[in-house]
């Protein structure tokens, strides 16, 4: 931002009216036309928030019309006397009733906070969000950062040793960790430390004793580690911090492969340019060209990949949670597709389009940022 501007830069110009009528010409300020282009691209992209959502939701809730009433009215019935009303439900529901007049309800009841009853949880659609989401962040934290940091890491390290051992090694992990699927890692992890070498605990969140201490926690975010550690229960922040060891693990291996060939490519790039040959010819030391002018730009893909990094995370992993049976909203969306919970479904749904589209808009306003081009389109 300019602190000062050449004077001859504005002047005074007196029209041929009374001498009290002058006209000041000020400067253009480049500064000021720049922020203005970032509020404009920044608002924009936060009123493409609800119109999306909307769209989405108009979509998501046409396909649910492809059902018969009778199975959209499954979730209503609970016990064998309302299955013998199951005619009296859809017309109490309005189930048979056009489409524009349906989703006007549903988007009503939405605006209330009714998302409607989860069968598979036995709760309200945002009970269960509220019960489980706090889990699926949690684990995203623990996660999100190791592979942000390492894959950065590992990526430049084969950038920079490129064609000899080290590059050939990481190489050959990145391919691995790739090309195996999820529920394959997750499983031989559990066999080795979990059945074979008892180092670390199995599926759930808690061990069975500490399962019933749970109830007597005073909650204040719902993340199992951060209320047992303010509630000075140690034991139990520890045993569930053990407990996403290997769902953790699973992740970073499977999700930081890309990331990591994705910095690597870009470390590359970024080495070959012409204002790093600069720095280098100005006798610059390799490492300062290397993480100042390098490893800086080359950082620009990894914001996107980040983004949906975090999405992923967020909406719920959803084979590894349910590998590890891990009570997040993923296992949930899952228990909920296979009993036909067609509340828990669409609200599973909309929230993974709701973070996609945030995120999405989050990325975009960082780019614009960090890259003023992206400003004027």
């Amino acid at each position: 931002m300019h602190s000062f501007f050449p004077l001859h830069s504005f002047f005074l110009l007196h029209s041929a009216a009374p001498a009290h009528r002058t006209i000041l010409i000020f400067p253009d300020l480049p500064f000021l036309h720049t922020e203005a282009q970032m509020l404009n691209f920044t608002i924009r992209r936060l009123i493409q928030i609800p119109l999306v959502m909307i769209a989405l939701s108009i979509i998501v809730i046409g396909l649910t019309q492809l059902l018969t009433p009778e199975q959209r009215a499954a979730p209503y019935i609970r016990s064998e006397q309302q299955a013998a009303r199951l005619e009296q439900i859809i017309t109490e529901r309005g189930l048979r009733d056009p489409f524009p007049v349906q989703y006007g309800r549903w988007f009503s009841n939405i605006l209330k906070g009714d998302l409607g009853y989860s069968k598979a949880s036995n709760k309200d659609v945002l009970a269960t969000i509220q019960e489980r989401l706090p889990n699926t962040i949690e684990l995203a934290l623990v996660t999100a950062i190791p592979i942000l940091l390492l894959s950065v890491w590992l990526g430049t390290l084969s950038a920079l040793h490129k064609d000899k051992l080290i590059d050939q090694i990481l190489r050959v992990v990145v391919v691995f960790g790739y090309s195996l699927p999820t529920f394959v890692l997750g499983i031989v992890l559990l066999a080795v430390f979990y059945a074979y070498l008892g180092w670390l605990p199995g599926a759930g969140q808690l061990d069975i004793l500490n399962q019933f201490a749970v109830g007597d926690l005073k909650r204040y975010t719902g993340m199992m580690t951060v209320d047992a550690a303010l509630n000075g229960r140690w034991d139990i922040a520890w045993d569930a911090l053990q407990h996403m060891i290997l769902p953790a693990v699973t992740l970073m291996i499977v999700l930081s492969a890309n990331l990591v060939k994705v910095m690597r490519n870009s470390m590359l790039e970024v080495l070959t340019s012409d204002y790093v040959r600069t720095a280098r010819a100005k006798g610059l030391s390799s490492r300062v060209v290397n993480s100042k002018h390098a490893r800086r730009n080359a950082l620009l893909p990894i914001i996107t990949l980040g983004g949906f990094l975090v999405i992923n995370l967020l909406a719920g992993s959803v084979i590894t949670e349910t590998i590890f049976a891990y009570p997040g909203i993923g296992q949930w969306f899952v228990q909920a597709a296979l009993q036909l919970d067609i509340a828990g479904v669409l609200g599973f749904t909309l929230l993974s389009a709701l973070l996609v589209v945030v995120m999405s808009t989050v990325v975009d306003i960082l780019y614009g940022v960090i890259d003023p081009r992206v400003r004027f389109h």
